[in-house]
C-alpha cells in the first residue's frame, strides 16, 4: 500500500526526509489504534456476538458491565488495557474505581439479647 507513496513522482517525496518518517510514524500509529479485526470472535465485537448467540438479549446493565470489563480490566500481552491505548493514559484498577464509587455498606445491627424464656416445666419437676 505504501509503495505508491515512495515513488519518486509523489508529492510526499518533495518533503524533507525527517518530515516523511515523522508523517508514516503518525499514521502508522493510527492504524495500530483504528485496526479492525478480521475475525468474526475477536475483539469486543466478537465477545458480544457471542454472549449474544446464548441469550439473544444482553440487558442494559450487563452490556455495561461488560463493556467496563473490556475497556478497563482486560490487558492484551502487552500490558495495556483497551482504555489506557484509546485515552493514552493509565487508568487505576476497575476494583479500585469500583471502590471508590460503590456505598460503604451500613455498620450491623448491634446484636439483641435474646428474651428470657420462663421455666414452664420447672414448677411441676419440684
Amino acid at each position: 500500500m505504501l509503495e505508491p507513496l515512495r515513488h519518486g513522482d509523489h508529492p510526499l517525496q518533495a518533503l524533507p526526509s525527517a518530515e516523511r518518517a515523522r508523517l508514516e510514524q503518525v499514521a502508522g500509529d493510527c492504524t495500530d489504534r483504528f485496526q479492525r479485526s478480521s475475525s468474526g470472535v475477536a475483539g469486543r465485537n466478537g465477545q458480544l456476538a457471542l454472549h449474544h448467540q446464548g441469550r439473544h438479549r444482553l440487558s442494559d446493565r450487563k452490556l455495561a458491565a461488560l463493556t467496563a470489563v473490556h475497556n478497563y480490566y482486560i490487558r492484551r500481552a502487552d500490558g495495556t488495557t483497551a482504555a489506557e491505548r484509546f485515552f493514552g493514559r493509565a487508568y487505576e484498577t476497575l476494583f479500585t474505581q469500583a471502590l471508590q464509587r460503590m456505598p460503604l455498606s451500613p455498620r450491623s445491627a448491634r446484636r439483641r439479647p435474646r428474651p428470657h424464656k420462663p421455666p414452664y416445666l420447672m414448677p411441676l419437676a419440684a
